[in-house]
């Protein structure tokens, strides 16, 4: 169920002119910041991010982490601050759009009739953002003071991979100061009454295989071609991707996290329709879940390789190797105070590994437990896609839902290691 009656009060403060709740006035103006790729206006952002650490009266700190790529924290310092600190950590950029197939300007952040709020960003990640901002402009509101140190982080650059965003900044000194317990981050909608937390990835492999042969003209059977060794690779890889689609349809209990996934994206070869290529290459993504030993894995791409033919080899664009996943057991301290709180919201939790990416990956390498949660039940997956939307209603739902686990979380008690 949503935490409506039993729950946190929906709403807060006084309402605009036209009767909107302040907060999805908030969240709107935030979704119509063009933070898009390939060209993100984050300098708007960084304006927006200051103006309300200013309205909470939370010092900001900004750290570039690369050139014109910016992390932004607001603190809200705890009552012992020498306890390990609370991340809540969100992304400001987003993915473009295809202006054509949405009903609405994908910036303009229209509202329907039924207060469903079109915009890039809605889902994936804006919604969350300003969750967090109005759970802490709540709690301070109310005089409360967390015991923990809480930092909320915006981070440049989540969707084109985080090179120059968390992933860089987990390795700054900067980051080992934050002094990190536990991570807050961002999850999925769910179509159903449940809501889905992560607490793992796959890890992406980006792969091309590079088949050479023998050149030849276009009239002739010539023996060893670039062509043949291909199509012995292609159907390696997709023969495994059909076992692995039919583990997921077969299985009651498998979500797309507890698979691998093989998708081929680009074929590359040949100069003219009467010339035998003298090397053609294939692309694959490979998304790998924590669970598969990615050394036996990587072998088994090289049998396939050496199958196809002499000289067939391959290389990596991407290969993640952190394999961390967060603990979920009822005696973890973290996650005992975030299900409990969920749990008193009459919340239903579906636990399961992100099927993509997230800073997440970056957050767990280096040790720190994290959990993928974006409060949105009741709503379709819309993220990257066209007329992504998020009802108001549900988006302030998820405000009160971080207003009961911002005081669950800071007040986990000092482990053996803190005290």
């Amino acid at each position: 169920m949503l935490p409506d009656k039993d729950g946190p009060v929906i709403g807060g403060g006084q309402g605009s002119p036209e009767g909107e709740d302040p907060s999805v006035a908030l969240f709107r103006e935030y979704l119509r910041l063009k933070t898009v790729h390939p060209a993100p206006d984050y300098d708007s952002a960084l304006r927006f991010l200051d103006r309300i650490a200013e309205e909470l009266e939370l010092p900001m700190k900004k750290i570039e982490v690369c050139p014109g790529r910016v992390v932004s924290i607001m603190t809200w310092e705890g009552t012992k601050p020498t306890l390990k600190s609370v991340l809540l950590n969100s992304h400001t950029d987003v993915v473009p759009v295809y202006q054509e197939h949405w009903k609405y300007d994908a910036f303009s952040a229209m509202k329907d009739a039924e207060g469903n709020i079109f915009a890039r960003g809605s889902q994936d990640m804006k919604c969350v953002t300003i969750q967090y901002i109005q759970a802490v402009r709540r709690l301070k509101a109310q005089g409360w003071k967390p015991t923990r140190t809480v930092h909320l982080m915006f981070v440049p650059d989540e969707e084109v991979g985080g090179h120059k965003g968390m992933e860089t900044f987990v390795t700054h000194p900067e980051f080992q100061k934050l002094n990190i317990g536990f991570s807050l981050d961002e999850g999925l909608a769910n179509p159903g009454e449940a809501f889905t937390v992560f607490y793992g990835e796959r890890n992406p492999w980006w792969i091309t295989v590079r088949c050479p042969g023998s050149p030849g003209h276009g009239s002739r059977f010539v023996e060893n071609t670039a062509a043949e060794k291909l199509r012995q690779v292609i159907n390696s890889f997709l023969d495994f991707r059909e076992k692995e689609k039919h583990r997921l349809n077969t299985s009651e209990c498998f979500t797309l996290g507890d698979v691998t996934t093989v998708n081929m994206t680009m074929v590359k070869g040949g100069v003219a329709y009467n010339v035998i290529p003298a090397e053609m290459d294939v692309s694959f993504d490979l998304r790998i879940p924590p669970t598969v030993n990615l050394q036996e894995f990587e072998k088994q791409i090289k049998q396939w390789c050496k199958d196809a033919g002499d000289d067939v080899t391959y290389e990596f664009a991407q290969k993640h190797m952190n394999q961390n996943i967060t603990s979920t057991a009822e005696n973890d301290p973290w996650w005992s105070a975030f299900s409990a709180t969920c749990k008193s919201l009459n919340m239903t939790l579906e636990k399961e590994i992100f099927p993509a990416a997230t800073d997440s990956r970056f957050i767990r390498a280096v040790g720190i437990p994290a959990i993928g949660f974006s409060p949105m039940n009741r709503t379709p997956i819309l993220l990257h896609d066209h007329n992504e939307h998020l009802n108001e209603r549900v988006f302030l739902n998820g405000i009160g839902v971080y207003e009961r686990l911002i005081p669950a979380l800071t007040a986990v008690p000092a482990s053996p290691d803190e005290a």
